[in-house]
C-alpha cells in the first residue's frame, strides 16, 4: 500500500512538472510576438470585452421582454424596441467576433511566418554534429508540423483564453443574487464536468504528447523510402519499406484516434449538462414559483430566464476553457520542440578575420590535427601534418573508413578539429568569418548536389547561390569541368531544365556540373571529395589537364580511391585507420610505403607499374 501511494505522489509530481514545463515553454515562444503583434491582440481585447459585454446584453433585454409580455397594460412598441436592442446587440456581437477573428488569423499567420523563417536561418548555420543531433526528418516536422500548431493555438486562443474568464467571471456577477438554489444547481453542474473531463484528460493528454514524435518517425521512414527508392526496387523491398512505412503509420493512426474518441465524447457530454443544466433551472424554477406568492411570480420568473441564459454562457466559457486543454499539450510539446531548435548553440562559433596573410596566400597546413566525432570515444584521424603551397595539388587515398573525406570536412569548418589546427593562409580556420571562409574555397562533395532550375543556375550558384555569374564564366567552367558535350545537346543547352536533385541527368553528368560550379566560383582551394569517381578514365584526365591550365596558381585538396587520378599529385598521403602511413609522390610511395603499393597493385598492372 505504501508503494502505491508512493508512485501515485511520483505519477502526480512528474504530471505537475510536466505541465510547468509546457507552461515555460509557451510562455518563452510567446516572448518572440513582436510590438506589432502585441498591439493587435490589445485591439482584438477591445473588440473580445465588447463582444462579450453585448452577449450579457441581450439576456437583460430578453428578461425585459419577459416582464413587458406578463404585464397588464404593456405597449407593444416598447416590446419592439427591447427586441430591437436585442438584435443590435447580437449584430455587434456579430461584427466583434469578425474583427477578433480576423486579427486572431493575421497575428497567428505572421508570428508563423516568423518562426518558420526563424526555424531556417537557425537550421542553415547548424553544423553537421547540431543537423545528426535532431535528424532532418525531426526538423522538417518543427519547420512546419509543429509551427503550425503554434499557429492554430494562437488563432484560438486569441478568441477563447481572452474570452472565456472575462464572459464567465462578468456572468458570475450577472446572476449573484438571483437565486441560491439556480446558483448551487450550476456549481454542481461545473463539479460534475470538472471531474468527468479532467478523467478523460488524464488519459488523453499523454497521446497528445506522444503524437509529434510519431510524426517525426513517420516522415523519417517516407524519407528514407524517397531517398533509396532505386535500392527498395533493385532489392524487391517494397514489401519491407511498406511493411515499415505502415508500422509507423499505424502507431500515429492509432494513437490519434484515441486522442479523437477522447475528444469526440466530451462535446456529447457537454450539451448533455447544457441541457440538464437548463432543465434543472426551470425545474427549480417552477418549484419557487409555485410556492411564491403572486406578487413575486412574474419577478421570479423573469430571473429564472435570466439565469437560464447567463448560466449557459458560464458553461460556453467553459467549453472554450476545455477546447485550449485540448490544443495545449500538443502545442506545448511543439513550442518546448521549437524551442529546442532556437535555443542550441551552435558549436562552430564565427571568427571575425576576412583576409588572411598575403606572404602565406593559397597555403594550407595541417598542424597535428587530431579528429572524434561528438560524443565518440576513438578518434577517426590521428596527428595529422601536411602542407601545401600555393598552386599544388595534395591527394588523399586509402582504405575505406581510413578518415579521407573527415580530414577534407575539417576545412570549410563541417566539423571542428578535437586536437590541432588547421590554417589556411596563415590563418587558423577556426579564426576566419564563416563568409570569408568559404569564399576561399570550391567545394565538390562526394555526393554532387543538384539544385532544381536550368544548367546556368546550378553552375552560377557557385557565386554565391547569387546566380550572378556571367553566360561567358558559366560556359568556360562547363566547358573546363568536361562538361561542354553533354550540355550543348540537351534542349535549351545552358537554358535546360535540371530537376531536383538532378534527377534527369547521369551521375557522371552531375558530378561535372558540380565541378563547374566551384571552378565557376574561382576559389583560393579546391576541395574534390572523391569527385572524378563517375567519370571514365579519359574524361577524368581531360578534366584534370584543363584544371591545372585554367586553375593554375590554385590549391587542390583531392581525395581519390583511384589511383590514377591522384598519379600527377605534387604529394599523395596514404591514410590508414586514420593515421599518415605514407607521405610523397607516387614514385617515392612505391618504393616507401607498402599501404600504397597494395591499392597500386591492385588498381594497376605491373607494366603500368614498371612505367
Amino acid at each position: 500500500m505504501t508503494v502505491f501511494k508512493e508512485n501515485i505522489a511520483n505519477t502526480i509530481s512528474f504530471e505537475l512538472y510536466y505541465v510547468k514545463t509546457e507552461e515555460y515553454f509557451m510562455i518563452k515562444i510567446l516572448k518572440r510576438l513582436n510590438g506589432q503583434e502585441w498591439m493587435q491582440i490589445g485591439i482584438s481585447l477591445i473588440f473580445i470585452v465588447t463582444q462579450v459585454w453585448l452577449d450579457l446584453k441581450i439576456p437583460d433585454y430578453m428578461s425585459e421582454i419577459t416582464r413587458l409580455t406578463q404585464t397588464p397594460g404593456s405597449e407593444m412598441k416598447d416590446i419592439w424596441v427591447s427586441g430591437g436592442y436585442m438584435m443590435l446587440c447580437a449584430l455587434g456581437s456579430f461584427v466583434s467576433a469578425i474583427i477578433v477573428g480576423f486579427f486572431a488569423s493575421r497575428i497567428a499567420a505572421s508570428f508563423s511566418q516568423r518562426l518558420r523563417s526563424l526555424l531556417f536561418f537557425k537550421v542553415d548555420s547548424f553544423s553537421m554534429e547540431e543537423i545528426s543531433r535532431f535528424s532532418t526528418a525531426s526538423l522538417i516536422t518543427r519547420s512546419t508540423n509543429d509551427v503550425t500548431q503554434i499557429q492554430i493555438l494562437v488563432t484560438l486562443g486569441i478568441q477563447m483564453v481572452i474570452k472565456a474568464p472575462i464572459m464567465a467571471v462578468w456572468a458570475v456577477t450577472k446572476i449573484a443574487g438571483k437565486g441560491w438554489e439556480w446558483t448551487a444547481v450550476t456549481g454542481i453542474t461545473l463539479l460534475i464536468l470538472i471531474t468527468i473531463i479532467g478523467a478523460i484528460m488524464a488519459f488523453v493528454i499523454p497521446k497528445f504528447r506522444k503524437m509529434q514524435t510519431l510524426t517525426d518517425n513517420l516522415n523519417r521512414v517516407t524519407m528514407e523510402n524517397l531517398t533509396g527508392l532505386r535500392v527498395v526496387r533493385a532489392y524487391n523491398a517494397e514489401d519491407y519499406q511498406g511493411e515499415k512505412f505502415e508500422a509507423a503509420n499505424e502507431e500515429l493512426t492509432s494513437t490519434q484516434l484515441f486522442t479523437s474518441r477522447g475528444m469526440a465524447v466530451l462535446m456529447p457530454i457537454m450539451y448533455m449538462m447544457m441541457s440538464g443544466l437548463t432543465l434543472a433551472i426551470y425545474w427549480v424554477g417552477a418549484y419557487l414559483i409555485s410556492a411564491a406568492q403572486a406578487m413575486d411570480k412574474l419577478m421570479l420568473f423573469s430571473n429564472m430566464v435570466v439565469f437560464s441564459s447567463y448560466a449557459m454562457q458560464i458553461i460556453m466559457s467553459f467549453m472554450m476553457v476545455v477546447m485550449m486543454f485540448v490544443l495545449m499539450p500538443r502545442a506545448a510539446v511543439s513550442a518546448k520542440r521549437i524551442n529546442e531548435v532556437l535555443d542550441t548553440k551552435p558549436t562552430i562559433i564565427d571568427g571575425n578575420i576576412t583576409e588572411g596573410k598575403p606572404e602565406a596566400a593559397g597555403e594550407i597546413v595541417f598542424n597535428h590535427v587530431s579528429f572524434k566525432y561528438p560524443e565518440a570515444t576513438e578518434y577517426v584521424l590521428h596527428d595529422i601534418n601536411f602542407s601545401a603551397k600555393k598552386g599544388e595539388t595534395v591527394a588523399f587515398i586509402g582504405s575505406t573508413g581510413s578518415g579521407k573525406s573527415t580530414l577534407l570536412s575539417l576545412i570549410p569548418r563541417f566539423f571542428d578539429a578535437t586536437e590541432g589546427e588547421i590554417l589556411i593562409d596563415g590563418i587558423n580556420v577556426k579564426e576566419y568569418a564563416q563568409e570569408a571562409l568559404y569564399n576561399k574555397i570550391g567545394y565538390v562533395p562526394q555526393k554532387s548536389v543538384l539544385f532544381k532550375g536550368t544548367v546556368c543556375s546550378n553552375v552560377g550558384y557557385g557565386d554565391n547561390g547569387r546566380g550572378k555569374a556571367t553566360e561567358e564564366e558559366i560556359q568556360q567552367a562547363v566547358k573546363m569541368a568536361q562538361g561542354a558535350e553533354f550540355v550543348e545537346k540537351l534542349e535549351g543547352q545552358y537554358t535546360a531544365n535540371i530537376s531536383q536533385g538532378g534527377s534527369n541527368i547521369s551521375g557522371g553528368q552531375k558530378q561535372r556540373i558540380a565541378i563547374a560550379r566551384a571552378i565557376c566560383r574561382k576559389p583560393e582551394l579546391y576541395l574534390f571529395d572523391d569527385s572524378f569517381s563517375a567519370l571514365d578514365y579519359k574524361t577524368d584526365r581531360m578534366l584534370r589537364t584543363e584544371l591545372k591550365k585554367g586553375a593554375a596558381g590554385v590549391t587542390s585538396l583531392i581525395v581519390a580511391q583511384r589511383i590514377g587520378t591522384i598519379i600527377d599529385a605534387d604529394q599523395i598521403i596514404v591514410l590508414d585507420e586514420g593515421k599518415v602511413a605514407g607521405k610523397g609522390t607516387h614514385k617515392e610511395l612505391l618504393k616507401s610505403c607498402e599501404v600504397y603499393r597494395e591499392i597500386a597493385m591492385s588498381q594497376l598492372s605491373e607494366e603500368e607499374l614498371a612505367l
